[in-house]
């Protein structure tokens, strides 16, 4: 997939985070698959990992993400029936800070090998 389309992907994601955030009504709040402090970390994991692949850098994408987190729990407090969190903002914010060292490590070194091979190829090419 390309990047452009991996970043579109990427703002679905968040987009889904806001709306799962704010806007569910109460009913669907219900359907929880757990700890609140799980679900919360785990989706902001895999918001990471789609947006690492559309951006390529990965501490600007995890710190903005975690300022979303913040601002979000924040938000959240103008409903009613909800109380501020700190447990679930710091579970959002290790879920995104928790895919950085995952990205550098396990995709960018795919990367930086699949460009040699073709700087190789490139080298041959011009060379003959």
């Amino acid at each position: 997939m390309t990047q452009s389309k991996w970043r579109i992907l990427g703002g679905f994601t968040l987009a889904a985070i806001v709306i799962a955030s704010l806007m569910l009504p109460p009913e669907l709040e219900q359907l929880r698959t757990g700890h609140f402090a799980i679900e919360h970390f785990l989706a902001y994991f895999a918001a990471m990992c789609v947006l690492c692949r559309g951006w390529p850098r990965p501490f600007l994408v995890a710190g903005a993400l975690r300022v979303l987190a913040v601002v979000m729990e924040i938000l959240q407090t103008f409903q009613p029936d909800h109380t501020l969190s700190v447990l679930a903002a710091l579970s959002s914010m290790v879920g995104a800070a928790t895919v950085v060292p995952l990205d550098i490590f396990l995709s960018r070194p795919v990367e930086m090998k699949l460009s040699s091979r073709s700087d190789e190829r490139l080298s041959e090419v011009t060379n003959s």
